[in-house]
């Protein structure tokens, strides 16, 4: 365990981030004085905030002793609080790096929007050049990834051109079923066959939030569709039909640039359920393998084979998809770089119109982390060369990076990022990252975001347990009315 102790409450949460980055097997406490733990501490931070400066010290416990290896000071204006984080994670990250003898791809970099950094420049009129100096002295990021930010926010600037942030809103509905839940997966999902039983209850209570929220936003513009989950596709064909036919009924889709549901798990798809989705006019379907390797399918809890992912996606091209996305992650246990290789080339054999490339982040909500002693004797491996890889192939198979996000506890402390052939990018995808415009979200454990003109983001939740959502849907309801108060009303004024 490490441990961080503050002398005042201040930047928990860069520092958190920073030393998990460098040590994301090791849990790490970071809080205002000592802190008794039961626990063995390897290594122990001290931060005091003094008048003018900060003091980090650095000690290593051997044997039940502690000896200080590293301390600095640096000065700082505390007035000033944008640049006192920028001075500590920069003095933190060139302690840790002397400390562990590596560096990160990312720098100092804790965000998960790394892309805001070079879209704001760009929108302000800077250079590259300026970019890229300005990313390498204040975050330290390695040049790959200065490149990867600027050329994936070129990319979102030119798609988000079409977007009316003010008059526009994108809708997110959430199926929380699955065939069976991933060992890493985080998300609300419960496996369908304990609540086949109420699954028309939940589209009862589901489709009161959508009737809702149609009328709330009657005279806005709908821009993009997102139906995700869990596995919307856990859905039966008449299920499928009668949601997406509410959805239809209720909203007017004359500005919706993009209509997505995802088909994830090919143990889901059947052809009468794509016939369903095809008849329905949906633009974009996403098939995740995660992996093609048979192995590790079955370690996390996939009850899909290799073969069915190729059916799947073959059947969706004979049935006239031509814009199929497949989810892929890098860091899956026991996985090698081989291993690695053999699914991009299995996935490019099926070249399909876009590739999101996730790194493994072990949240706290996923069994994986859980019951991580269940699973001690698992490997994981996530490097340079293993996203060099990816990035590789799908520059090979034509498919451009066009959005990217990082996560907390993120494998190798890399990345996600969205590839596509151009014409096939993820609207919805960019929108939901880059909390530009406002999202609508419905169904259990979904979460609303109000983005104001300011670019202040407010939030509001659902509940996650099913039976929970069914019965106090008119609570969520009244949750939307109340992040939404005056939303209309507002936009009119503006328009006037």
């Amino acid at each position: 365990m490490i441990t961080v102790q503050l002398n005042q409450a201040d930047f928990e949460y860069d520092i958190h981030s920073l030393v998990k980055a460098f040590f994301p097997a090791e849990a790490v406490s970071v809080g205002v004085g000592e802190k008794e733990t039961e626990e063995e501490i390897s290594f122990h931070i001290v931060t005091n905030y003094l008048e003018n400066s900060i003091e980090i010290l650095f000690y290593q416990t051997e044997a039940g002793r502690s000896k200080e290896v590293q301390a600095q000071t640096v000065a700082v204006d505390f007035s000033n609080r944008k640049e006192t984080k920028n001075r500590l994670k920069q003095t933190y990250y060139q302690m840790l790096c002397a400390f562990t003898g590596r560096t990160l791809p990312w720098g100092d970099l804790t965000g998960i929007r790394p892309t805001k950094i070079p879209m704001a420049f760009l929108e302000a009129g800077k250079d590259e050049a300026y970019i890229r100096n300005y990313m390498k002295e204040t975050y330290f990021a390695s040049d790959e990834k200065i490149s990867l930010s600027i050329e994936v926010a070129k990319r979102e600037l030119a798609l988000l051109g079409r977007i009316n942030y003010e008059n526009g809103y994108s809708l997110y509905i959430g199926i929380p079923f699955c065939p069976s839940t991933c060992l890493y997966c985080s998300f609300p999902s419960y496996p369908l066959g304990v609540w086949e039983g109420r699954v028309d209850s939940y589209l009862d209570a589901l489709e009161q939030e959508l009737r809702y929220t149609a009328g709330r936003f009657s005279d806005r513009r709908l821009n993009a569709v997102y139906i995700g989950g869990g596995t919307p596709t856990t859905l039966t064909p008449g299920q499928l039909r009668r949601l997406i036919t509410t959805i239809k009924e209720s909203f007017d889709l004359s500005d919706c640039l993009e209509f997505t549901v995802e088909a994830g798990r090919p143990d889901s798809i059947t052809e009468e359920k794509l016939a369903v989705l095809r008849e329905l006019g949906i633009s974009r379907i996403s098939i995740n393998p995660q992996t093609m390797k048979e192995e590790t399918l079955r370690i996390i809890g996939r009850h899909h084979t290799v073969e069915q992912v190729k059916e799947s996606f073959l059947l969706a091209r004979r049935l006239g998809f031509d814009n199929i996305n497949m989810d892929l992650i890098a860091g899956l246990p026991n996985e090698t770089l081989s291993d690695v290789e053999a699914t991009m080339q299995q996935v490019e054999a099926l070249a399909p119109d876009s590739l999101t490339v996730h790194s493994l982040a072990l949240k706290r909500a996923a069994r994986l982390h859980m019951f991580r002693e269940e699973y001690r004797e698992l490997t994981f491996e996530n490097t340079w060369e293993t996203i060099g890889l990816t990035a590789a192939y799908a520059k090979r198979m034509g498919l451009r990076p066009y959005y990217l996000y990082r996560q907390k506890n993120m494998a190798g402390n890399f990345e996600n990022v969205g590839y596509a052939k151009p014409g096939k990018e993820g609207i919805y995808n960019i929108l939901i990252n880059e909390e530009v415009q406002t999202i609508v979200a419905c169904g259990a454990g979904s979460i609303s975001k109000r983005v104001y003109p300011d670019g202040r983001i407010e939030r509001c939740e659902n509940v996650k347990e099913v039976s929970q959502y069914i019965g106090r849907i008119g609570e969520m309801i009244e949750r939307k009315r109340v992040l939404f108060e005056g939303a209309i009303r507002s936009q009119k004024v503006l328009d006037n």
